[in-house]
C-alpha cells in the first residue's frame, strides 16, 4: 500500500474509534507504522487500543498526544510483535475501578438511556437514595418491557383480559376486580407488614400462600407478583417471582454505543478482531483466591505453596486475583496494628519477588473484603489504602488494587469479581423459604436472584449500606459473561443461563481457590491437600 493509501486507512481507523487526527499527528502515524512494514494493521490496532487507554481533554489528536504513546510502546519494545505478547498484556486485560463506572438512567417517556455526567458526591442528598430504587426499578421494567409474555400488542384484541400479563401501576389496582399483575419493591413500610411498592403508589400484600419461584425473596427485591385486590386493601398473591431475564446480546442491540460496563465502546470491526484473539488466548488463566489471611503463618504458608506450584508449570497464569479479608479479624476502630499488617503486605511482595517467572509473567489484583481495612463498610469499596500496600508495590510494581466489586474486560469478554459473604445474609433475610421445585441448592438461589435483579446486592441497606449515587456500580446489566463471587461459604460453580458464576471458597479456612480460562468459560475448582 502506498503511502496515500497507508494516510487513508490510518484516517478512516481512528474515525471508527472516535477520533481525529491533525496533520501533525497524522505524520507521527504514519512514521510509526513504517517501522512494521510486515504488521502494519497490528501495530496500528495496538496503537489506537493505548491511545483509547489515555485521559484526552479532546477527540482531536495532536502530534504530542500521540507522540508520548508511540514513545511508551518504543521504549516498551512493546510494538515488536503486536500480535502477541503486546496485544496479551497490554490491550487484552483491562481491570475497571467500580468509581469509573458510568451512570446511566432510563427515561421512562422517551423510552432511552442517557448518561449522568459530572461529579457524583459520596454524601448523596434524600433525592439520591429515592433515585436509587426509581433506577433499579426502571431498569428492570424497561426489560420486562421485552418480554413477549407482558407485552401485549395494541392490535392483539383477541387476547383477553384474563390471559394477558400486562403489568398495573399498583396506583390502578383501586377499582379494578380479578387477577392482575403488579411489579414492584418489597418494602415494610409499617412494622410487620409488607408493601409492594412502584413509583405511582404502595399496596400491603400478602405472601402467605404465593408459590415462588427459586431465589432470595428478601426486601428491597424487585418482584412480579400476580394476584387479587381483596377488600380489606390487601394484594393477595397467587404466584410471584423476579423479572424475567433478558439475553446479553438482546439488551446489547438496544444500546449500541452506550457503555454500561467502563471498558469502552468497541466497533464492531474491532470486537470481530478481539474475538478472534481472545479465542486464540488458550493459555491464559486467572487463579482466585479469596480470605487471603496475611496475619496468619499457615495460610501463608499454603500461599507459598500455590505460588510455588504455578511457578514450575510451563505456562504461568496471567492474573492472580487475591480478594479479602487479608487479616484473620475485622481491621476496624479497635483493631491497632495497621503497622504490622503493612509489614505483612511486604512480606507477600518479597514472596512473589521469590517466585522469578511469577513476578515477570503475572499480574497480581489485590480486592478488599467485606472486614479490610478502609473508610467504612459501605458498598463499593475503594481499594485498600496506599500505605499498607507501597512496600508490597516496591517489589511487585505491576500489582493492581482495585475496588470491591471490581471489573475485568479480558478482550471482548466481561468478569465482575464481587467479594462478601452475601449467602449467609441473603439467606438469614429471606421472607419466605426458597423453592425447591427447581433447585436446593442455596449457591443457585443465590445466583437467580442477583441476574434477575440485575444487581450484585439486593439487600436491605440496612443489612448492607450502599452509596447512593454509586449503586450503579453494583448493577448487573447488560449482564456479564462471568461473575465471581468471593464468599466464606462452600466454593461452588454453577452456569446460569449462559453466565458463569463461581465461588472460589475461603483459602484460609477450606485450603480452596478456583483457576478460570477465559478462553473457554471454564471453571477449575482446587483444594490443597489438609
Amino acid at each position: 500500500m502506498g503511502a496515500a493509501g497507508t494516510r487513508k486507512k490510518v484516517q478512516r481507523r481512528f474515525k471508527l474509534r472516535g477520533f481525529t487526527l491533525k496533520v501533525d499527528a497524522l505524520e507521527e502515524v504514519v512514521s510509526f507504522l513504517s517501522r512494521f512494514p510486515d504488521a502494519e494493521d497490528d501495530a496500528l490496532d495496538l496503537l489506537i487500543d493505548e491511545i483509547d487507554k489515555e485521559s484526552l481533554k479532546s477527540s482531536i489528536l495532536d502530534k504530542e498526544a500521540v507522540r508520548r504513546v508511540v514513545s511508551l510502546l518504543l521504549e516498551a519494545e512493546a510494538a515488536v510483535d503486536p500480535a502477541s505478547a503486546a496485544v496479551s498484556s497490554r490491550s487484552a486485560l483491562r481491570v475497571i475501578d467500580a468509581f469509573v463506572v458510568p451512570r446511566f438512567q432510563y427515561d421512562p417517556i422517551k423510552k432511552v438511556f442517557y448518561e449522568r455526567t459530572g461529579q457524583l458526591p459520596i454524601h448523596g442528598e434524600a433525592g439520591d437514595k429515592a433515585d436509587l430504587y426509581r433506577d433499579r426499578h426502571q431498569l428492570l421494567l424497561q426489560r420486562l418491557s421485552r418480554d413477549k409474555y407482558f407485552s401485549r400488542s395494541s392490535f392483539d384484541f383477541e387476547m383477553s383480559e384474563a390471559e394477558s400479563c400486562e403489568i398495573t401501576p399498583v396506583q390502578s389496582l383501586i377499582g379494578c376486580a380479578g387477577r392482575r399483575w403488579i411489579m414492584g419493591v418489597i418494602s415494610q413500610l409499617e412494622e410487620g407488614q409488607f408493601f409492594l411498592e412502584d413509583p405511582t403508589a404502595a399496596v400491603p400484600i400478602d405472601l402467605s400462600n404465593a408459590k415462588i419461584t427459586s431465589g432470595f425473596f428478601v426486601e428491597n427485591t424487585i418482584i412480579v407478583a400476580e394476584g387479587e385486590l381483596l377488600s380489606n386493601g390487601i394484594f393477595q398473591v397467587n404466584t410471584c417471582g423476579f423479572p424475567p431475564l433478558e439475553e446479553r446480546e438482546a439488551s446489547l442491540s438496544l444500546l449500541m454505543g452506550l457503555d454500561f460496563f467502563g471498558g469502552g465502546v468497541l466497533s464492531t470491526e474491532e470486537t470481530l478482531r478481539l474475538s478472534g484473539l481472545e479465542k486464540k488466548a488458550v493459555n491464559d488463566m486467572f487463579v482466585v483466591l479469596s480470605d487471603v489471611w496475611l496475619d496468619n503463618e499457615e495460610t501463608m504458608e499454603k500461599l507459598a505453596v500455590v505460588l510455588d506450584g504455578y511457578d514450575s508449570v510451563e505456562i504461568v497464569p496471567s492474573l492472580f486475583i487475591l480478594m479479602g479479608n487479608f487479616c484473620s479479624r475485622p481491621c476496624n476502630l479497635s483493631y491497632n496494628a495497621f503497622s504490622n499488617l503493612r509489614a505483612q503486605f511486604k512480606k507477600l511482595g518479597e514472596i512473589i519477588e521469590a517466585r522469578s517467572r511469577l513476578k515477570e509473567h503475572s499480574r497480581f489484583l489485590f480486592i478488599p473484603g467485606p472486614d479490610d481495612a478502609g473508610p467504612s463498610k459501605v458498598l463499593p469499596r475503594c481499594a485498600l489504602p496506599k500505605y499498607l500496600t507501597e512496600e508490597l508495590q516496591k517489589h511487585i510494581p505491576n500489582a493492581i488494587f482495585s475496588s470491591n466489586p471490581c471489573r475485568i474486560k479480558f478482550y471482548t469478554q466481561e468478569i465482575v469479581f464481587f467479594r462478601q459473604d452475601l449467602l449467609y445474609r441473603m439467606r438469614r433475610s429471606c421472607l419466605i423459604p426458597p423453592s425447591t421445585e427447581e433447585t436446593s441448592d442455596p449457591f443457585e438461589h443465590l445466583v437467580a436472584t442477583i441476574t434477575h435483579q440485575s444487581h450484585l446486592c439486593p439487600l436491605p441497606l440496612t443489612v448492607q449500606p450502599i452509596i447512593w449515587n454509586y449503586d450503579h456500580c453494583l448493577r448487573l446489566y447488560p449482564t456479564p459473561h462471568t461473575i465471581v463471587l468471593g464468599d466464606r461459604s462452600e466454593q461452588k460453580a454453577f452456569k446460569y443461563t449462559g453466565i458463569t458464576c463461581f465461588n472460589p471458597g475461603s483459602f484460609s479456612n477450606d485450603n480452596t481457590f478456583a483457576a478460570y480460562r477465559p478462553c473457554t468459560r471454564e471453571v477449575e475448582l482446587s483444594a490443597l491437600e489438609s
